[in-house]
């Protein structure tokens, strides 16, 4: 009686292949780079068929993701169906496309033991269930890891030296600007409203309010929404409006054009270097600009301050809207710039001569009697005539709400310039000084 033979059937082994380039680039073709991995270790998945091994048909693939992390789609999905015990065998091209990094891989390591799964390279033969197979895994993962570190430092020597040439080299496209050909080239329409921005915070002193102003006319930015203050700052501090180029805190000539002029520039941070705090008092004490608010063009758009720098002087100077906003400036609406100098003084100058006219007396005396009030027209004359003698005592401060008190508006034009007072606000300050005087002679 002859014995039977017994086929021993070898153990079936699931096997799951996992792939993973670093970069997007390529991963569009036809037979790209993870195709290629998966493909060789199909071939070698199919050449252990004797010893049971078997390819899963689930994919594990993670295009355009670093092995230095462990954040990867696709490998969360492995180690999830590891430890749903899905899967008795893993298969890579080479070890770092797993992990370039010591640290993730003993974690890996780890969790495929408590599974009980088998970690293969098929570039790279060993085995992990022996001392040996380890030694040579944390030998070839240090290379990885060095290897990876290695092209880390690359990467970054080639970009600081780049940026030392002026280049761009990518990332958030700033507002005013369009990339081509990986340059930055001007966006005319952009690069009006960046330049429009520093000269109105020139002009205003700050931020807050410029960026309420810039929300009320409805001004977007480059991703299409409102502007707050915290755009407004990273803005106003960005040197690639110089046409710089900046790397960890320095700054390089760029390859591109710069949008705003070095005094233009100045001028925004000479206030920027204030604290918040000093430039809110100084908004709201308004000394800076004596005609702020009430001078105009002959066409009624509206004159604002703004300065320049030059070493270390600053030049002052009313511009009109039009120019700062780049519209086109009609023909008879007057100077576009004047100097806050000239003009200031020859409006103070204006104002002191109108009020000690006998016609602004009149009117005066007039507006008293309708309001059915008696006063001493010697006194009204009196206090008038006060008025150009105590003007040059007076504080800034002083001096600037007196402006804002008497006169309603200053309209400029090429033959000169026009100034409105507001009659009471000559009755207001008559009283002043009629009452000052009175106070003096008390005394």
């Amino acid at each position: 009686m002859s014995k039977s033979s017994v086929v021993q059937i070898p153990k079936r082994s699931r096997c799951a292949i996992y792939t993973r380039k670093s970069s997007e680039e390529g991963l569009d073709m036809e037979f790209n780079s993870l195709d290629a991995q998966r493909e060789a270790c199909e071939a070698y998945v199919a050449s252990q068929r004797s010893e049971g091994w078997a390819t899963i048909r689930e994919r594990y693939d993670d295009g355009g993701f670093s092995g230095g992390t462990l954040e990867r789609p696709a490998l969360k999905q492995l180690l999830a169906d590891i430890e749903a015990g899905l899967i008795d065998v893993i298969v890579v091209y080479k070890i770092d496309r797993l992990s370039r990094s010591l640290m993730d891989f003993a974690k890996l390591v780890e969790v495929f033991d408590r599974n009980n799964v088998t970690f293969v390279s098929v570039t790279q033969s060993f085995n992990t269930t022996t001392s040996m197979g380890r030694l040579t895994l944390n030998i070839l993962l240090s290379f990885a890891q060095f290897e990876r570190e290695v092209i880390g430092e690359r990467i970054r020597d080639k970009f600081a030296a780049s940026r030392k040439r002026g280049m761009w080299m990518g990332g958030f496209v700033p507002m005013g600007y369009d990339v081509r050909d990986r340059k930055l080239v001007v966006n005319d329409a952009e690069a009006q409203t960046v330049r429009m921005i520093f000269e109105r915070f020139v002009a205003l002193g700050s931020a807050s309010t410029l960026a309420r102003a810039l929300q009320a006319e409805r001004v977007l930015n480059k991703r299409g929404k409102r502007i707050d203050k915290g755009f407004l700052y990273k803005l106003l501090r960005n040197r690639v409006y110089l046409g710089e180029a900046v790397h960890k805190g320095n700054s390089y000539p760029g390859e591109h054009e710069a949008i705003i002029t070095q005094d233009l520039w100045d001028g925004v941070h000479a206030i920027l270097k204030e604290s918040p705090r000093e430039r809110a008092a100084k908004n709201r004490v308004g000394t800076d600009a004596l005609l702020k608010g009430i001078i105009f063009a002959t066409n009624g758009t509206a004159m604002t301050p703004t300065f320049t720098r030059k070493g270390e002087r600053l030049y002052h100077y009313y511009v009109s809207m039009d120019l700062l906003r780049n519209r086109a400036t009609p023909d008879g609406a007057g100077p576009a710039r004047l100097p806050a100098a000239m003009v200031e003084g020859a409006v103070v100058a204006e104002m002191r001569r109108m009020i000690a006219s006998p016609e602004i007396a009149s009117r005066v005396l007039e507006a008293c009697c309708q309001s059915g009030e008696k006063v001493d027209e010697r006194a009204v004359i009196e206090a008038l005539r006060r008025f150009d003698g105590l003007w040059a005592s007076l504080f800034p401060v002083e001096q600037a709400r007196i402006v804002r008190l008497l006169v309603d508006r200053v309209t400029v034009s090429s033959q000169g310039l026009v100034v409105d007072l507001r009659n009471n606000g000559v009755v207001t300050l008559v009283r002043d000084l009629h009452v000052g005087a009175s106070m003096e002679a008390a005394q």
